[in-house]
């Protein structure tokens, strides 16, 4: 029997989503205060996530439990490429230096992939539906904050193959179908809803560590004043639309 994911794991980890949009780099992020040094490096953080992530998830794609959400046209580690040669420079690859929550969220979908293959659907699933969904709004973000030239250093969330808000929120549905179809046992439905809030975690361990270089671009004043606020996250009920907000603008 199918264990109906995509509506399990969107309501098990509401909490753990507004309180990794409530990190102080994330609060500065989404009120437009965006610094190339912590930005560059969260690019950093994000290549080995994805890079760990994509590999075991090729290696596994014709497992029962990844085949039904094995998409490589959203692969991100590629166009992590792209953004990290635009910030570091042709020796990005030495330059560009994972944080230690970087390299244990890496090793973390390694060991996952070893042990319970089937909890990569947790990171799977916090990891592109973000990117496909706020990730875009936060795009915008960057863009207007570092003043890019143009097709430079937001390739990281810019999907060729779903260009369209469209087509991506077609691609959401799908996703989530394909999530549905799966066919766990409850206990491990309940383990991968429990791996989605460890995802959380990680995420929030990186901007937390990032926390440090956006206090030195910024006064304290200022800091203090963008952080201050808790904000509903965007999966809260009533606040669904915080994000889609970001993209038009």
């Amino acid at each position: 029997m199918a264990s109906q994911l995509a509506g399990r794991l969107r309501q098990g980890t509401m909490a753990a989503h507004t309180q990794a949009e409530n990190t102080a780099f994330m609060k500065c992020f989404l009120k437009g205060v965006v610094e190339t040094e912590p930005f560059r490096q969260l690019m950093a953080n994000f290549y080995v996530v994805y890079g760990a992530l994509e590999a075991e998830m090729d290696r596994l794609r014709e497992h029962p439990a990844i085949q039904p959400i094995y998409f490589p046209e959203i692969q991100r580690r590629q166009n992590l490429a792209k953004d990290l040669a635009f910030y570091y420079g042709a020796d990005w690859e030495t330059q560009a230096q994972p944080t230690p929550g970087g390299l244990a969220y890496a090793q973390r979908l390694k060991e996952l992939a070893q042990t319970q293959p089937e909890l990569l659907i947790a990171h799977a699933y916090t990891r592109y539906l973000g990117d496909l969904s706020g990730g875009q709004g936060l795009r915008n973000v960057v863009r207007k904050a570092l003043q890019l030239p143009e097709g430079q250093g937001t390739t990281f969330y810019e999907f060729d193959a779903i260009p369209t808000i469209e087509a991506k929120k077609a691609f959401k549905d799908k996703y989530r179908q394909a999530l549905d179809s799966i066919e766990v046992p409850e206990d491990i439905a309940v383990q991968i809803i429990e791996e989605a809030n460890v995802a959380f975690r990680l995420n929030r361990q990186l901007t937390d560590e990032l926390e440090g270089a956006l206090r030195a671009a910024l006064s304290a004043e200022d800091f203090a004043r963008f952080t201050a606020k808790e904000t509903p996250g965007s999966t809260e009920p009533g606040n669904e639309n915080a994000m889609d907000n970001l993209v038009k603008a």
